[in-house]
């Protein structure tokens, strides 16, 4: 029982895009109180700026003392135009993000972990390919396209430029080169950076099986793509994969290229590791070969049939052959590794099962490579219209690109007007006012526009990723057809042109748009929060598959949530709650399952956990369901007694339910199986309190639109979907129950039998 020095600190945490201090702590202002400016810890402030206390907390029928604080990481993700840049990598991001996708394997089956060891193998040249493709496509613009083309001598491109720049042949060749060689160092020195070298705590290694796994340093793997790189400059200048150079001293160096990039990607299979000095000396002979093929290759040609370099083309074409090819083996290969994770999670509910079971790595690279690919075409097709040259010749291949993307955007618009415009509709005409919106009783006004917002956010947490696989599935598909198409039947036909017109606008607009998103949120700090979202979401893993990935936070916020966690437990009368919201949910189940692992068990008790329009159970666990398996997250909840509280809505797209599942409102109840305190899963039972709120398990579902204002709190109007959960009166009991000091767990009327939802009707 709370005695009279019993106080209660609740630390909250953000979720994407950034949040104020003062809207994550719902104050008017805030101040520091501890952190190094990345990471920032910080409390209500009063008007001299000091720390203020929180609002009290009724538990008990008495107040609590609360002390507020929040965690805000939006500083790692950004803000600035070093992190702005960072957009420019998401095809690596998603590579990367594709590792931690890969199924579980099933421990003592030594076939799964073979099978697991290829496809991460498999993984590292996938995302060797992605950095080459990037270079050679850039090679393409800068190279090929402007300094070979667009600045040769007589050329109408760009009437207005010095004539010292078409005349001087170095200087042609340095502008076309330069550029290059600098955005390869820049990717360089990506992999140095890292969030847990500004923290000077040391950090003890946890016990605990939910956590990020903390990788070592890749430099052998951020040296085999900084040498592919440098090798995808040269090519181009040699005369491409495809042409050998009539010259014996260039032919020896093409071998030598050559060489280099396939040890490069052999030795990225099976995972390369060196010292110091064997790195430096791959390095360096690879900017050797640069040297010479510039050399060598000064003055540019701008005679070759059809104009430019020549070279770039076949770089171009068998890069993307050979990631095409990459692609299909992977998704081959896990095919065999997702059957024989299937034993991990065969026994769960289907809402709680792998996406695509446990293949939804395979077309995620796929993704990645399209984007690479669509991209680099993208930025070629605007840049030769920006400059108004349309005679300036690009590379065969990128007909083929803006045909894909072309169809790719068509049966985009027509899955999303088929679903958005026809499915959500129907399913809101089929199954009228859900039963659980009638049993939270919010008023027949409110119950139509209730509803409507309910069919729309279910439909997207069940079909939004089949959508979007199902695309990049297509377009995978239609690219392979389109190579056979084009390599073994010659040019592709009049049909295919009003289809790359549709191409050609999407890729220059993605492309021009992604430029503009980044300039402005260089120089206007306010819109890179904007940006900050896709890098939230997928700078949360640790770098694995692709060095050249933005830092992972979650290596410095989650140790760091949890020692502040055990500063505050050195107090025997503080209780702690970590509170999340959004993306910041993942980081609390995180450190509070760290924090569990490594506290003795009579201070456990102290320690709650609460989340809030978490996408834990519908998103992150099925997308990743080797590093958050439900036996996991079931520990976590008996570790903590039942004191894990979720706060969710319906009408709430990106979240929902955490803690329970098989929803089904029977008789004036809603229904469902969850995590049990006791440990385990099982049936439990909820009846709306006066506030139309029903508890289930772990899981609060919230009326929304909310219930009149009662004057005890603020109040919000409208159908407030995926924000200001922190309005809603139920955030404070939630907090009193995961601390220990809310209302007692209901007990399960039905005793401990099985699942009592044989043949009812689903929530709706």
């Amino acid at each position: 029982m709370p005695g009279p020095d019993t106080r209660v600190v609740e630390i909250r945490v953000p979720g994407l895009v950034g949040t104020s201090g003062e809207s994550l702590l719902d104050s008017t202002s805030v101040v520091d109180v501890a952190g190094d400016g990345v990471g920032r810890l910080i409390r209500p402030s009063d008007r001299l700026r000091r720390p203020a206390p929180g609002p009290v907390l009724p538990a008990l029928g008495r107040s609590i003392p609360r002390i507020l604080e929040g965690y805000l990481w939006s500083g790692m993700t950004s803000g600035g135009a070093a992190k702005a840049t960072w957009a420019l990598l998401f095809p690596f991001s998603l590579a990367n993000v594709a590792h931690w996708m890969l199924p579980p394997v099933p421990e003592g089956k030594r076939s799964a972990a073979l099978l697991g060891g290829a496809c991460r193998g498999l993984l590292r040249v996938a995302s060797l390919l992605l950095t080459m493709l990037l270079i050679s496509q850039l090679a393409v613009v800068s190279v090929d396209l402007f300094a070979a083309q667009c600045l040769a001598p007589g050329s109408t491109c760009l009437e207005g430029a010095p004539s010292f720049l078409r005349d001087f042949a170095p200087l042609r060749t340095a502008i076309g080169v330069l550029p290059l060689l600098a955005l390869i160092f820049v990717l360089d020195r990506i992999p140095s950076s890292d969030w847990r070298s500004r923290n000077r705590v040391h950090r003890a290694h946890s016990s605990s099986p939910l956590q990020p796994q903390d990788l070592p340093r890749t430099p052998g793997l951020r040296t085999l793509h900084t040498v592919a790189a440098l090798t995808c400059v040269a090519l181009p200048l040699l005369g491409g994969p495809f042409r050998l150079p009539s010259a014996t001293f260039d032919l020896v160096v093409w071998i030598c290229a050559l060489a280099l990039v396939l040890a490069a990607l052999v030795a990225s299979t099976v995972g390369f590791s060196a010292g110091p000095v064997i790195r430096g000396g791959l390095i360096g002979i690879a900017v050797v070969l640069v040297g010479i093929a510039v050399v060598r290759r000064t003055p540019l040609p701008a005679g070759l049939p059809g104009g430019g370099l020549g070279g770039a083309d076949g770089t171009v074409e068998a890069l993307g052959a050979a990631m095409v090819t990459v692609t299909v083996l992977f998704a081959l290969m896990l095919v065999p590794a997702a059957l024989l994770g299937r034993s991990t999670w065969k026994h769960l509910p289907h809402r709680l099962r792998p996406w695509l079971g446990g293949w939804a790595a395979a077309p995620v690279v796929a993704l990645a490579g399209l984007l690479g690919g669509g991209f680099g075409a993208g930025l070629a097709v605007a840049l030769r219209q920006l400059v108004g040259a349309s005679e300036l010749r690009l590379p065969d291949t990128y007909s083929l690109v803006t045909v894909l993307w072309g169809a790719g955007l068509a049966l985009a618009l027509v899955l999303g007007v088929l679903g958005f415009a026809v499915a959500v509709p129907l399913r809101r005409l089929r199954r009228g006012i859900p039963k659980i919106v009638a049993l939270m009783e919010i008023g027949k006004a409110q119950e139509e526009e209730a509803a409507r917002v309910w069919a729309r956010a279910s439909w997207e947490r069940k079909h939004l990723h089949h959508l979007a696989l199902t695309v990049a599935l297509a377009m995978a598909a239609g690219g392979g057809v389109l190579l056979v198409l084009r390599f073994g039947f010659g040019p592709l036909g009049d049909w295919s042109k009003p289809i790359s017109a549709i191409g050609v606008f999407a890729l220059g607009a993605m492309a021009a748009g992604l430029l503009r998103v980044v300039f402005a949120a260089a120089t206007t700090p306010k819109r890179s929060r904007h940006l900050g979202a896709l890098a939230d979401l997928v700078c949360f893993w640790p770098r694995a598959a692709h060095p050249t990935v933005p830092p992972s936070y979650a290596l410095k916020v989650v140790p760091e949530l949890a020692d502040r966690v055990k500063e505050h437990l050195a107090d025997p009368g503080t209780r702690v709650v970590l509170s999340g919201y959004n993306l910041g949910s993942l980081l609390t189940v995180l450190a509070a399952a760290r924090v569990i692992a490594d506290l003795p068990p009579e201070d456990r008790d102290r320690v709650g956990l609460l989340t809030a329009g978490s996408p834990l159970q519908w998103g992150y666990q099925r997308a990743f369901p080797a590093m958050l398996p439900q036996a996991q997250l079931a520990g976590l909840y008996e570790g903590l007694d039942g004191r894990w509280r979720a706060l969710c809505r319906g009408t709430d797209i990106f979240g929902g339910g955490v803690t329970t599942w098989r929803h089904r409102v029977v008789s004036g109840k809603l229904l469902g199986d969850g995590y049990l305190p006791g440990g385990g899963t099982g049936p439990l039972a909820a009846e709306p309190d006066e506030q139309g709120v029903l508890v289930l398990g772990g899981d609060h579902w919230l009326p929304d639109p909310m219930r009149g204002p009662t004057g005890r709190h603020r109040w919000a109007p409208g159908v407030l979907k995926h924000t200001d959960y922190v309005v809603d009166a139920e955030w404070d009991n939630a907090v009193a129950m995961a601390a220990g000091l809310g209302r007692p767990r209901p007990k399960n009327p039905w005793g401990e039998q099985g699942s009592l939802f044989g043949d009812f009707p689903q929530m709706r």
